[in-house]
């Protein structure tokens, strides 16, 4: 089955991939795709492999050059070669301020009738404090890992 996308590099572009691939300089990865663009580059002078060919060659998944193909075709070859870094997770919930308020208040007084603070109950104090929107006690625990020895720790008295 031919490739839905059809890389022909420009004669400036093939000399410019290969001259990341001999450098030695360049990523592993941004060599990797280099060289797989060389390979599936179906222009006059380009070899015009296969996706399973380049890819047995390369060691590398065919999925992964139908994928550098398409980016070649929609991005151009600079974001082709550049190695494809996927976004940041999820944003903290608690930052440096909030931070602070959540140390500050393990480091006080538990509530009447408790020896210590639980983390279950400094994060249930922590919310109702409307310091930041609800977090679990594993967040909690994260942030207080951070510091050492835990502020939850039972003081003699």
């Amino acid at each position: 089955m031919p490739a839905k996308h059809t890389v022909r590099l420009s004669d400036e572009q093939r000399v410019r991939i290969d001259r990341t691939i001999r450098t030695g300089i360049a990523h592993a990865r941004t060599v990797a795709y280099a060289r797989a663009l060389l390979l599936v580059d179906e222009a006059d002078g380009g070899m015009a492999w296969s996706d399973e060919k380049a890819a047995d060659a390369l060691g590398v998944c065919a999925r992964t050059v139908a994928r550098l193909r398409r980016r070649f075709c929609t991005e151009g070859a600079d974001e082709a070669l550049r190695p494809h870094r996927s976004a940041p997770g999820r944003p903290f919930k608690i930052d440096g301020v909030a931070e602070a308020h959540l140390i500050a208040l393990a480091c006080s007084e538990p509530p009447e009738g408790q020896a210590a603070w639980s983390l279950r109950l400094l994060a249930d104090e922590f919310v109702a404090l409307g310091v930041c929107e609800p977090v679990s006690y594993e967040t909690v625990r994260r942030t207080l890992k951070k510091r050492a020895p835990a502020p939850t720790a039972r003081r003699d008295k």
